[in-house]
């Protein structure tokens, strides 16, 4: 056989392992680096790049990327599309801890969902249920990509369907930091926890153009889909923000908070402040005895918490009811409290629903609850009535009843009728039930009793108010004085305010191992 002659040999030469890793390493870093002129027009509108986002949620150097070669086929051959698609996935950690990414990226068709941009989604999203880690989403699109069709429209639903997978057995977090419009905003309102940007973020089903040919109405993206919109009036954005920087380090705060999934407890993180042997004494100014005076929760939250420090939830939206996440004595809890500085604190559509998927999500994931009552009753009213406050506050009732975590109530000052029991009363499971000199629980105020109790007596009066004075005088020495709710059980202690911190560590410590036992079925069927 002859032998081929030095040409032919140098011709076929394949290059060496070390030429092989440099050209390696010249095409990634390329796909790192992405258009620079892109990554210009993202800057110019106070947006980062995907890769940047990502490098400001995760610990430094933490990063691992999937997928990052994968190429579109949307128009037959892929041999000009860009690698990587429009989206980046991958994993790392928050605090040495692992969590599950995916950053849409404006800058490659302009974040356009098609069918490998879903295929990269469904495996990460896929990898975080398997392995028990949270899963965090940085959304920045266009929607889905026209020109791949009904297959962009599956990808989302493979989407939504994981999404619903998940939930409730690892943490999910959307992050909204430009476009997530049409079917794409399904995705957000099916995760745990939504941030937005302000100026920046929209996020709607149908967008200002198609409003105004159907409806005739003119709106902005910002009116329309806007963090603040979704922050004060839809409830779909619980947390926002002015700028991307500030908005990642509060998700990687919020991660800290929450267990990796719902088999594990959040972590502890010991605090040089705790103090736990410290009384507060100031609580003892904070809450007015008068009923109907107003005072603001979040400072008796501030008192109650280690280092004072508390994440809200839903902060501008049903503001009379306060969501929040904290620690205590280092341990993650969930705080829910009436706040009497907004409708006095009353229990209204919103205000039900928010504090329902709070009361929820706490217990998906192993969080204790703390419920801070000071409750005149259910908003009275027809467009309440007609707004169907019956089955929206059904829906907080059933997630007390629903909830396996420990719990433990304090009644600061006032718990009047149907909101009494529904904020975690102890005849509907509450383990700890506490309550604060002077505090008055009832079917509802004296003066509201009078009135039906003795209204022949007040009508046949010469001196009606005289009557209904000495009357509910009465009736709260009677039926509403401090003992009354303990005498019967009803709550196990009265404690004194200065001790409240002291007393709910207590009592936490002591509830750390329950186990509840659950009824056997597929799934309750709550109010909707």
């Amino acid at each position: 056989m002859p032998r081929p002659d030095a040409a032919t040999a140098s011709a076929r030469r394949r290059p060496s392992l070390r030429e092989n890793v440099e050209k390696w390493r010249s095409v990634r870093d390329e796909l790192v680096r992405g258009d620079d002129k892109a990554s210009e027009r993202q800057h110019s509108k106070r947006k980062l790049t995907a890769r940047e986002r990502i490098a400001l949620l995760l610990d430094e150097g933490s990063f691992t990327e999937f997928d990052i070669y994968r190429r579109t086929r949307a128009g037959g051959s892929d041999a000009r599309e860009p690698r990587g698609d429009s989206v980046i996935t991958g994993s790392g950690t928050v605090d040495g801890r692992t969590v599950f990414v995916y950053a849409q990226d404006f800058r490659v068709f302009g974040g356009s969902l098609g069918r490998v941009h879903a295929e990269k989604i469904h495996k990460v999203m896929d990898l975080a249920i398997a392995t028990g880690s949270p899963l965090v989403s940085l959304k920045d699109s266009g929607g889905a990509r026209i020109q791949e069709g009904v297959a962009a429209l599956a990808g989302y639903g493979g989407v939504f369907q994981r999404n619903v997978r998940a939930s409730g057995v690892i943490p999910q977090i959307s992050v909204i930091l430009g476009p997530c419009a049409g079917g794409a905003a399904y995705s957000p309102a099916l995760t745990d926890f939504v941030f937005m940007v302000r100026e920046t973020s929209y996020m709607y089903l149908t967008g200002p153009d198609v409003v105004k040919e159907v409806t005739g109405e003119e709106v902005t993206h910002e009116m329309l889909g806007g963090a603040d919109m979704h922050a004060t009036t839809s409830g779909v954005a619980g947390f926002v923000y002015d700028d991307e920087e500030t908005c990642l380090a509060e998700v990687r705060y919020l991660l800290s908070l929450l267990p990796s999934n719902n088999r594990e407890t959040p972590p502890r993180y010991a605090t040089e402040e705790q103090q736990s042997d410290d009384p507060c004494t100031d609580l003892l100014d904070l809450v007015p005895t008068e009923p109907n005076k107003p005072y603001d929760i979040r400072d008796v939250i501030s008192r109650i918490v280690d280092t004072g420090d508390f994440l809200e939830v839903h902060e501008s939206w049903a503001s009379n009811v306060v969501c929040a996440l904290a620690r205590v004595d280092g341990h993650t809890v969930g705080i829910v409290g009436n706040q009497p500085m907004v409708k006095a604190g009353v229990l209204d559509i919103h205000a039900s629903e928010k504090a329902a998927r709070f009361v929820r999500t706490c217990d998906a994931f192993n969080i204790p609850l703390i419920s801070l009552v000071d409750v005149p009753g259910f908003l009275p009213g027809v467009e309440q009535e007609y707004g169907g406050i019956i089955r929206h506050g059904a829906k907080l009732l059933y997630a007390y009843c629903e909830a396996t975590v420990p719990r433990i109530s304090v009644v600061l000052r006032k718990a009047y009728g149907g909101a009494y029991i529904v904020m975690d009363s102890r005849s509907i499971g509450a383990d700890v039930s506490l309550a604060w000199p002077g505090n008055e629980i009832a079917v509802m105020g004296a003066q509201g009793a009078v009135s039906v109790i003795h209204h022949r007596q007040l009508a046949a009066s010469d001196d009606p108010p005289a009557l209904r004075a000495r009357l509910a005088e009465e009736y709260a020495d009677e039926m509403m004085h401090p003992y009354f709710a303990a005498e019967r059980g009803l709550v196990d202690d009265v404690i004194d305010p200065c001790d409240t911190r002291h007393v709910i560590i207590k009592a936490l410590e002591m509830l750390r191992g329950k186990q509840a036992e659950v009824v056997a079925r597929k799934h309750g069927n709550q109010p909707t």
